[in-house]
């Protein structure tokens, strides 16, 4: 017997052709369509098939139709069909019944595969009229802004899930900015959705906004990038415990920050010998979330293991954590700048380099990863939950899209995200032999909104 195709099946593989059909017109059309153009001509095409319970050959004719549209060429007005050898009602004889009148019908000499395609173009973009008349165009679809934290920006930039979109009639602009920009500096008003990286961010939104709805479709854990030298060099030194995944005790760099020791004055060190402080390079704690959460790891572990409540902890901890950011010197604004770096330059200027997860494993994924690259998690470390306020209707669709939409969820999983279900991202991870903790236990709660804010501040205080 023959394999049973499911629905699901089909379906799954007619996703996939599309999305490789997208990759394909937007490289080919790239010198004179933007890929957006491209994407929305394609989200368009696939429109008008909407209700065809027949979907064999529609990545075929979408294609015609976007390369005629970004060709300029006119749709023909008149359409050649024949009709098959075979009478079954599954089978090619079913498209007799589709290509009768209003179409023309004629018998050429085709292969039987050219002919059901030929007929299927006149089920496209025929009418009920006469056969001369093209199919009415599809809605546009339905235009969604957003500000996200700037981590997410290649998620969604991705081909991919600007097409997932598509499918439901939607094209979302997705603005990047610093997630704590996000909540405090960003006019919203310009916006369907705010989606920074963290519930505190998110927090402070709902409140200013006066909304309670909000979403979280994915998370990451905090980690520390590096390379195989200087964690072997930190081993050396007790703050790295070595293992298939390491772990950066930050208790231990606690320490060893409080006792002043710079790169060089660690013992044995012929690998990284420069007159700098030992520091974690990190985002702008005033502007980012990324900083605002390893804030968080710090205060936790300098208050003696314990989340910091109340004015007297927040004014025990700032003085042990502050120079974490301030001897830093410059800093960015977003995530993807010091990440970026560490990728592109080395371990001279940044040795150690705080990420969440996903973008380590976005780049592993992208072959973009050396051997010598080395992911590590804080002990102990804090879950960023990705979290989406939406600021009208049509941001509410992008929230409950992206939390229950199966493809965008495994999309999230490839660009590195945990969702709610754990297969997902290690059938990434797997595919890719990434070296992650499959389940990262050693995870403390943030501060309560207000007290985060005011640990920010003080180290914002702390800079002048």
């Amino acid at each position: 017997m023959g394999e049973t195709v499911t629905r699901e099946d089909k379906q799954a593989r007619e996703q996939k052709a599309l999305r490789e059909m997208t990759d394909r017109l937007v490289a080919d059309y790239a010198d004179t369509h933007s890929a957006r153009q491209v994407e929305d001509v394609i989200a368009a095409a696939v429109g008008r098939f909407e209700g065809h319970s027949v979907r064999d050959f529609v990545p075929i004719l979408v294609e015609r139709i976007v390369r005629r549209q970004l060709s300029g060429t006119p749709e023909p007005t008149e359409f050649v069909a024949a009709e098959p050898v075979s009478d079954e009602p599954t089978g090619a004889g079913r498209w007799r019944a589709l290509v009768s009148p209003p179409w023309t019908v004629r018998k050429l000499a085709l292969p039987l595969g050219a002919l059901v395609v030929v007929a299927i173009v006149a089920i496209v973009v025929g009418t009920s009229g006469t056969s001369t008349s093209p199919a009415p165009a599809a809605a546009a679809p339905t235009v969604i802004r957003g500000v996200v934290g700037s981590e997410k920006s290649a998620f969604f930039a991705d081909p991919k899930v600007v097409y997932a979109f598509a499918r439901n009639g939607i094209r979302v602009e997705a603005e990047p900015a610093g997630s704590r920009q996000i909540a405090t500096s960003v006019d919203l008003g310009k916006y369907d959705f705010a989606f920074p990286s963290s519930a505190p961010a998110a927090e402070r939104i709902l409140r200013q906004r006066n909304v309670t709805a909000k979403y979280t479709p994915f998370s990451s854990p905090m980690a520390i990038a590096t390379f195989a030298p200087i964690a072997d060099l930190l081993t050396r030194a007790g703050v790295v415990r070595p293992g298939p995944t390491p772990t950066f005790d930050m208790g231990r760099y606690l320490d060893l920050i409080a006792g002043g020791k710079q790169w060089d004055q660690l013992p044995d060190n012929t690998v990284y010998p420069v007159r700098k402080n030992i520091l974690v390079s990190t985002t702008d704690p005033r502007t980012s979330n990324s900083a605002a959460m390893y804030l968080a790891i710090a205060s936790y572990v300098a208050n003696d293991n314990t989340v910091v409540r109340g004015a007297t902890a927040e004014e025990f901890v700032l003085g042990k954590i502050s120079k974490l950011f301030v001897g830093q010197g410059y800093s960015d604004n977003s995530s993807e700048g010091p990440f970026a770096q560490y990728l592109s330059a080395g371990m001279g200027p940044t040795p150690l380099v705080l990420c969440y997860e996903a973008q380590y494993v976005e780049a592993a994924a992208a072959g973009r990863v050396t051997p010598d690259m080395v992911l590590m998690y804080p002990s102990p470390t804090v879950l960023s939950r990705h979290t989406l306020v939406p600021l009208t209707p049509e941001g509410d669709r992008v929230g409950r899209l992206l939390t229950t939409d199966p493809e965008l969820q495994d999309l999230a999983a490839a660009h590195g995200f945990r969702t709610d279900d754990p297969a997902r991202f290690s059938k990434v991870t797997d595919a890719n032999r990434v070296p992650v903790r499959k389940d990262v236990i050693d995870v403390v709660d943030t501060p309560a909104y207000d007290t985060l804010e005011h640990l920010l501040d003080g180290v914002a205080k702390s800079y002048n």
